[in-house]
């Protein structure tokens, strides 16, 4: 779901994180509440860059740690060294599994077109992928919707090689025949689509049956035990980034700069993503407002987007879970508050606050 370059599970050196320390300008009572945040290299996750930009959490030192390997910011949170993780949505049964101190709290962004699955040419339909290659990133959500796709179409899951490579990697074996189909996100699905005549789209995120779904989701993470001891600044926290969406809405033009900036990425490669009009809809990535974030954790009524349904990220955890087992990444089945934090959004809306 990107142009993922970097939100890949690719191998990356993750540089030192320098903690330095000075004398203090000011007594300890007054000091800026620390939030330490983490996740890929992903226009998706911007809205902290806003919201640090912006000042809209004037009590909070919220800084952002740009770390290519999830598993390894999820490492990081559970021994303390992270309060919120901005990742995927498929992690939440794998920390659930390992009883990591870690608890999606709301879905993040919506794949609404960003992720396809392409097939080459001589692939006139889906049983012909059988005992083929096909390219997904193993371990993530692109290896669900693969799955999925098959056995809709009639095809057992593992009746196909799974090939884990990197996008790049990934469009270069489209192009040169040595995997049959794949899932791709922008922009390596468009490249490979202009480069192989007759290749074609066989799913879409933006087709209405996976949107209503909401698969291919970013999800927010948050430190559970961090929340135990620091609630107050972690609601603080929470809606800072719902308001820097909502004030991304009305600027999407600074507010995509701001991004690109603080990612260090193109403006045209965060318009890519986002869009250019702050609808959410111009683009393949829709974030979703506090509202709809609520509603798909079921702690406000109403429907989320897309034809989703009010407790929508259940529904997600409950699929997600099922697909990993299947797959052979967790054992069992894991119950929700073992992965999922609802609270936090409905203190929000208890408290009347809406985005």
């Amino acid at each position: 779901m990107q142009i993922r370059l970097s939100r890949l599970l690719r191998p990356v050196l993750l540089a030192s994180v320098l903690v330095c320390s000075a004398i203090p300008l000011q007594s300890p009572a007054f000091a800026k509440e620390q939030v330490r945040i983490a996740g890929l290299t992903w226009p998706g996750y911007g809205w902290w860059q806003i919201a640090k930009a912006k000042n809209l959490a004037p009590d909070l030192d919220i800084t952002y740690q740009t770390i290519e390997d999830p598993f390894q910011s999820f490492s990081l949170m559970t021994s303390g060294q992270l309060e919120i993780v901005s990742s995927t949505a498929e992690f939440a049964p794998i920390g659930a599994s390992q009883n990591m101190p870690v608890r999606m709290f709301a879905y993040g962004n919506l794949s609404h077109g960003i992720d396809k699955i392409i097939v080459r040419p001589e692939i006139k339909n889906a049983a012909e992928l059988k005992g083929k290659k096909v390219a997904v990133m193993v371990g993530g959500l692109p290896q669900i919707m693969m799955g999925i796709y098959l056995e809709k179409n009639g095809l057992p899951f593992d009746s196909v090689n799974y090939v884990n490579v990197i996008m790049d990697q990934a469009t270069a074996a489209m192009i040169g025949g040595t995997v049959a189909a794949a899932e791709l996100w922008e922009p390596f699905s468009s490249q490979t689509l202009s480069a192989i005549p007759g290749a074609r789209t066989v799913a879409s995120t933006a087709d209405p049956e996976w949107a209503s779904t909401g698969l291919i989701a970013d999800g927010h993470f948050i430190n559970s035990n961090w929340v135990k001891e620091k609630r107050p600044v972690a609601l603080k926290a929470i809606k800072a980034m719902y308001d820097a969406i909502a004030w991304w809405k009305k600027n999407p033009k600074e507010g995509n700069q701001i991004i690109a900036d603080g990612l260090k990425m193109s403006v045209a490669d965060v318009e890519l993503v986002l869009g250019k009009d702050g609808s959410g809809l111009d683009a393949g990535l829709y974030p979703y407002t506090f509202l709809q974030a609520a509603q798909a954790c079921g702690v406000a009524p109403g429907d989320p987007p897309f034809g989703q349904k009010n407790g929508q990220l259940f529904k997600h955890y409950k699929l997600t879970n099922e697909w990993w087992v299947k797959f052979g990444v967790v054992k069992a089945l894991y119950p929700p508050d073992k992965a999922i934090d609802c609270s936090l959004l409905k203190d929000l809306y208890d408290s009347g606050y809406r985005g």
